[in-house]
Formats: structure tokens, C-alpha cells, sequence
């Protein structure tokens, strides 16, 4: 009962946003709720801390969440001041007013940024130095969070990033048993989201056309020059102390200087008193980027109810244990393929923490039973991050979708088939190569 109410709830759950029947924050919040509240009526859970579960979700995420609305201001800022201008003229010279060139340089340029394996930092450089872009052209907003997104899932396996990180744990393994062997993998599905970008660009070149790279240069309409001149934009005679703090924030954010949030606090706050001497200054640029900030930040949150509740339920082991037993004996040597495909669903609905440290070690010892090693298993796991991003539990998906100005749900309808094709040719790849095998 408790395994089918979880499934319930996250079927319910997608059906709502997916077709905007309820917004992602509040869907979040009351979901979990109701089938917290079925659960204790039809299937004895003991809910006497409720409270409890949510709070630590909340607590759980809390971190992230400070860190996002900080990092939000701080890339809000810099564009403002427009430390990205210099990039964005030398985009402009290089593509030529061609949507084609657009698309497919924010795919290598993501691609690129992504090798910190962190997503948050990726989206917040690229999009800060491809947004301004895309609205000049008037590009498709979801093309460029697709293309971004994709980019970080390829990535998000490299050993520094938090899924192989956690089954090198799990498993007891090292980065050349898991890792190494990725590599053709990650190079083809990496080429995949090229060719993608490639695509997006052929179809926003025949809805666009090509326009002249003078009318792309031109300031768009609208903005405030108390805001974005409180540094002259012409001379951005701060220009360079503004490149240092943000050389100074990433060489920080690699080298784990402090945690992610004292390091975005901190910059912002050095960022806004040289570039905004006035009080009066610094409350209006705050309060030009208060609402992404805001929504992204209650995002979070709200899917620290989500959260909380699935744990403190212990619908996620429930839902494991069904998985898990659903698996015939019959089924035993092809452990490593159903590892890979099961990993897809398993970490979109659960987090990254509960399938590799709670089911991946199972299925790692499943599949020792038929002969394959649990470095076989921990590859065949990986797999699935190719849709993982795209799962309202990820934190940093919120601050993507926020600074594009989409919503989550119509990024998900956007992006999801061809995040699917990406998880297809990671695993079709995986075979060919021999990363794992199609049977022990």
C-alpha cells in the first residue's frame, strides 16, 4: 500500500504541473501533504512529526537555497554592469546574426563550463553570458535551457560531480574502475547534444532568418539607467575589479574555499558596494532581481517538503523494495542493462542520496550473484543522469528555468524527449563499447 501510494503521489504530482494544473511550488507543498495524510489512514504511518519530516527536508535544502538567491544577485549584478558585454560582442562577431551558430556555440560553451561538474555554476555562466543574446534575437528560451541542461547531464558523471562520486562510495570503488571507462560514452552523447543544438539552430534560422549583426548589438529597450549605469556602460571603468571577483568567486567555488553560500553571500555583498556606492542604487538593482530570486528560493524549499515527506514516510524504501522484487530470477544476468535503465525513472523520482547509497547496492549484489563486478553494476547505474536533471528534485533545475524565464513544467515538456535520446545513446554507447555488458 505504501509502495503504491509513492508512486501514486509522483504520478500525480508530474500529471499536475506537466499540464499546469497547479503551479511546481504549490504542487510541491500540498502533494505530498494529502498522500502523507493517505498514507497514515490506509497504511499505518505514523505521522506524530509530520512537522519534523518537513522541516527537515527544509533544512536538508537549505543551503542550496541561499546559495541560489545569492548567486542569482551576484550573475543579476554582473550583468547589469555588463561584465558579460565584451563576450557577447565577440559572440556577436562570430555568429553573424545566424541562429545556427548561436545555438550550437551555447552547447559547446556549456559543454565546456560543465567540466567543474557542478550544474549551478554552469547554468549561472551561461546563461549570464548568453541570455542578453538570446533576447536580442529572440530566440527560443526553452531551446537554450534544453541545450544547457543536456550539456550538464553529460558532465554531471565526471568523478568530481556528486552521482559517481556517490558510487565509488557505495560500492568501494575508484575513479578508474567507474569513471575511465565512461569516457567514449560521454564524448558520444556529448556530440548528441551538439547535433541537437544543431537542429534547434537550423529551426530558429528558418523561424528568424538571418539578421544583421548590428541590429543583435543594439541595447534592448527598457532598461533603467540608474540600474544598469550605476557603472557607466560605456566605460566600464569597474570592469576589471569586477572580472577579478568573479575570477576570485569560481577559483573558490573549485577549491571548496568556504561553503557555496558564504562564497556567493560574500561576493555579492563586495560586488554591490563598489558598484553601487548609493543605498538608493543598491535597493533598486536588489529589487530588479528580488522576484527571480524569490521564486527560485521558494522553489527549493517547496521541494524540501517534497522531500522530507518521501523520506520521513519511507515511501522511497518502499518504492525500492517493489522495484527490487519485481525483478524475476530468470532476469539475473542482464542485471547491468536493467541497472541502467532502471536508474533513469529511479533517480528522477527519488534523489541521487536514496537510489545509490539505499538501491544501487542491491543490485550491485544481485548482479555479483551472475558474475558482474560492481564496477559494471556502478557504470550501468550512471546512466540515468541523462534524465536526472530534468527531476523536480533538483535544486539547480529551479535556477535555470528561473533565470531563462520559462516554466518548470513546460521545461520538462520541451526538453524530456530529447534528454530520453541522450539517456539512449549513453546506453546504446555504453553496450558498444563494452562499459557493461548486455549480459553476465
Amino acid at each position: 500500500m505504501l509502495s503504491f501510494l509513492a508512486f501514486a503521489m509522483v504520478a500525480t504530482f508530474m500529471t499536475l504541473i506537466m499540464t499546469k494544473r497547479l503551479s511546481a511550488i504549490v504542487a510541491l507543498i500540498l502533494v505530498p501533504l494529502i498522500f502523507a495524510l493517505i498514507a497514515g489512514a490506509l497504511a499505518g504511518v505514523d505521522l506524530g512529526d509530520l512537522g519534523g519530516m518537513m522541516m527537515q527536508g527544509v533544512a536538508d535544502l537549505a543551503p542550496t537555497g541561499v546559495m541560489l538567491v545569492f548567486g542569482i544577485l551576484f550573475f543579476g549584478l554582473m550583468i547589469d554592469v555588463g561584465l558579460f558585454d565584451p563576450l557577447i560582442a565577440a559572440i556577436v562577431r562570430l555568429v553573424h546574426g545566424d541562429p545556427l551558430r548561436i545555438l550550437v556555440g551555447t552547447a559547446v560553451l556549456a559543454l565546456t563550463v560543465s567540466l567543474d561538474g557542478d550544474g549551478t555554476t554552469t547554468y549561472m555562466i551561461t546563461t549570464a553570458a548568453m541570455l542578453p543574446l538570446y533576447r536580442r534575437m529572440k530566440l527560443d528560451m526553452r531551446m537554450l535551457a534544453c541545450i544547457v541542461i543536456m550539456a550538464g547531464a553529460v558532465m554531471n558523471v565526471l568523478p568530481w560531480g556528486g552521482p559517481t562520486a556517490r558510487v565509488m562510495s557505495s560500492l568501494k570503488l575508484e575513479a578508474h574502475d567507474v569513471f575511465v571507462p565512461l569516457i567514449p560514452a560521454m564524448i558520444v552523447t556529448a556530440l548528441w547534444v551538439i547535433l541537437v543544438a544543431w537542429y534547434f539552430g537550423l529551426r530558429e534560422r528558418a523561424r528568424l532568418g538571418r539578421l544583421a549583426a548590428e541590429r543583435i548589438g543594439a541595447p534592448p529597450p527598457g532598461d533603467d539607467p540608474e540600474i544598469k549605469g550605476a557603472v557607466d556602460p560605456g566605460k566600464r571603468k569597474y570592469f576589471w575589479v569586477n572580472l577579478a571577483i568573479t575570477v576570485a568567486l569560481m577559483a573558490a567555488l573549485l577549491t571548496a574555499l568556504l561553503p557555496l553560500a558564504v562564497l556567493f553571500m560574500l561576493a555579492y555583498a563586495v560586488a554591490a558596494t563598489i558598484n553601487y556606492p548609493s543605498i538608493q542604487a543598491q535597493r533598486k538593482q536588489l529589487a530588479a532581481h528580488a522576484g527571480n530570486a524569490l521564486s527560485v528560493a521558494g522553489l527549493v524549499f517547496a521541494a524540501g517538503i517534497f522531500m522530507g515527506i518521501l523520506s520521513g514516510t519511507k515511501m522511497v524504501d518502499a518504492m525500492s523494495a517493489t522495484v527490487i522484487a519485481a525483478i524475476p530470477p530468470a532476469w539475473g544476468p542482464y542485471m547491468a542493462p536493467i541497472t541502467a535503465v532502471i536508474s533513469a525513472p529511479f533517480t528522477f523520482f527519488i534523489s541521487n542520496d536514496a537510489f545509490y547509497f539505499g538501491v544501487l547496492p542491491i543490485l550491485a549484489e544481485t548482479g555479483a550473484a551472475y558474475g558482474l563486478s560492481p564496477a559494471e553494476i556502478g557504470r550501468a547505474s550512471l546512466v540515468g543522469q541523462q534524465v536526472h536533471l530534468l527531476s523536480p528534485l533538483v535544486a539547480s533545475t529551479y535556477l535555470l528555468v528561473g533565470f531563462v524565464g520559462i516554466e518548470f513544467g513546460e521545461h520538462q515538456r520541451f526538453t524530456l524527449k530529447w534528454a530520453l535520446g541522450s539517456f539512449l545513446i549513453f546506453f546504446v554507447a555504453s553496450l558498444l563499447f563494452g562499459i557493461f555488458p548486455f549480459a553476465a
